[in-house]
């Protein structure tokens, strides 16, 4: 796969490298994707397997504020 872009794609500006913040009760996290439909849990909300997400990277454009993300392992918090 090929690198995230760092070029806007609306309006060529400069893309930086950022994530959406998951605030959840006592932490925060980074988002991650699951594929599939969400399935309901009585405990947690949602059902989702710790083996089956991929963490979201979210980059930003200076100029106009667009946003794309992507779902790839090496977003993961070191």
């Amino acid at each position: 796969m090929t690198s995230p872009s760092v070029t806007c794609a609306k309006c060529g500006g400069q893309m930086e490298q950022g994530y959406v913040l998951d605030n959840t009760y006592g932490g925060r996290m980074v988002g991650h994707w699951t594929a599939g439909h969400p399935k309901k849990s009585f405990w947690t909300g949602t059902r989702a397997p710790e083996d089956e997400q991929i963490p979201i990277g979210t980059f930003r454009c200076a100029a106009c504020g667009f946003l794309e993300s992507w779902a790839r392992k090496e977003f993961e918090p070191r």
